[in-house]
């Protein structure tokens, strides 16, 4: 299949990012992506912003969303919903259970990060928050960036959000079971975002690809803003082994925060098969 510029991972300011919907489309067509999806986290609400943006500017897309998920021992995993109904019922209810625990948690944080010596942490972390009920970790981090607690939104994420760091508080999100049946249920494609982020062991991650697939679950990100060469190659044989289909996504939340930015991405290996194969 001819190589195609497909960016199907990215945020607007309706989740962690920092752009509208409609401003990360349009980076997207000025930076020569040629199919795209939206995918905020546990959010639809930006994709009729985003999707009005690309018809106007004649850019594929298709409606996405990223969902939060517990697996293991405490540990959260992203699985990406590609190509959904987003008027799907179910999808819509799943979602708004994983998005109740939001607030909850961030008023935690909050509270653990006062006991270090970082205080109004919560209302700091909620004027970066575009939608104030998807406030999360990112938008913590960008406030202690604002008060000099570390260089970048990376640092902190390493220095004091981090599990085992000061201001991490552990929260139950979705199943694997659930988000896949949610995602499946709404006519879409569920991938595993970014899978080289894990904490996981290989025998785990062989673990969680083995369940993913006898779920339902059908691709993984071979190609990430946060996976290196080394890495992309690992994925590109677990693509082969399972018989996932390949995915590429930026995973773009702002510009000068980002990996890499919208588009930006290398081509996937040719003997694999992207996950855009089945829209054509």
């Amino acid at each position: 299949m001819e190589a195609l510029n497909a960016d199907l991972h990215c945020h607007s300011n309706l989740s962690d990012g920092m752009l509208s919907p409609a401003e990360v489309v349009r980076r997207a067509h000025g930076n020569g992506v040629e199919l795209l999806a939206l995918t905020d986290h546990d959010e639809l609400s930006g994709l009729p912003e985003a999707r009005a943006t690309a018809t106007e500017l004649g850019l594929r897309f298709v409606d996405g969303v990223e969902i939060s998920i517990s697996w293991g021992d405490d540990q959260t995993v992203h699985i990406l919903g590609l190509a959904v109904d987003p008027a799907n019922a179910a999808l819509q209810a799943g979602l708004q259970k994983v998005r109740s625990g939001r607030d909850a948690r961030a008023t935690n944080m909050a509270t653990e990060l006062d006991k270090v010596g970082i205080h109004g942490a919560y209302e700091g972390a909620l004027r970066y928050a575009g939608n104030p009920a998807m406030i999360s970790r990112a938008h913590f981090a960008r406030y202690l960036v604002e008060q000099g607690r570390a260089k970048d939104v990376k640092t902190v994420f390493d220095h004091w959000l981090a599990k085992g760091k000061p201001g991490y508080v552990a929260h139950a999100w979705a199943t694997l079971e659930d988000s896949v049946a949610w995602i499946v249920g709404a006519g879409g494609t569920a991938v595993i975002a970014h899978p080289a982020r894990y904490r996981l062991t290989k025998a785990q991650r062989r673990e969680m690809f083995t369940t993913f697939r006898d779920l339902g679950g059908r691709g993984i990100e071979v190609l990430s803003g946060a996976q290196g060469p080394e890495e992309a190659k690992e994925f590109a044989s677990v693509c082969r082994e399972f018989g996932f289909l390949a995915s590429r996504g930026s995973d773009f939340h702002g510009p000068g925060e980002s990996w890499i930015d919208l588009g930006k991405l290398p081509d996937l290996p040719e003997d694999l098969t992207p996950v855009w194969a089945q829209w054509n």
